[in-house]
């Protein structure tokens, strides 16, 4: 989010409360939410607070983004490979079957002409 979020009181706290409903484990991150939390509570908080806040809240969740779309396209991969597997087996199974009938179909004409 932009800096000038400094001057849209309305948005900074918007942004504070989607931060806020993040489990947040790293301790700039908590430290600046409180801070920045604390600083709203009080009133208006300053431009350099708004900024550090807004630098801490970037640094924290580019990182996670990053995290997030690795993770994804690993699935992804995963699930491309799962879905090949899957086509692979679906079209071997077809051969199997088709070799059933056709080794059944050569067994059941032995059986008749055995002496059924």
């Amino acid at each position: 989010m932009p800096l000038s979020t400094v001057s849209d009181p309305q948005r900074l706290r918007e942004l504070v409360a989607t931060v806020g409903a993040f489990y947040v484990r790293d301790r700039a991150l908590e430290r600046a939410q409180k801070e920045i939390e604390r600083a709203l509570a009080a009133g208006e908080p300053d431009a350099a607070g708004v900024r550090a806040y807004l630098s801490a809240v970037e640094r924290y969740f580019a990182a996670f983004h990053r995290e997030a779309q690795a993770q994804l396209k690993y699935v992804d991969r995963e699930l491309e490979r799962l879905y090949q597997r899957q086509f692979n087996l679906t079209a071997e199974r077809g051969v199997a079957a088709r070799r059933v009938e056709a080794t059944q179909g050569v067994l059941s004409s032995l059986a008749e002409l055995g002496g059924s």
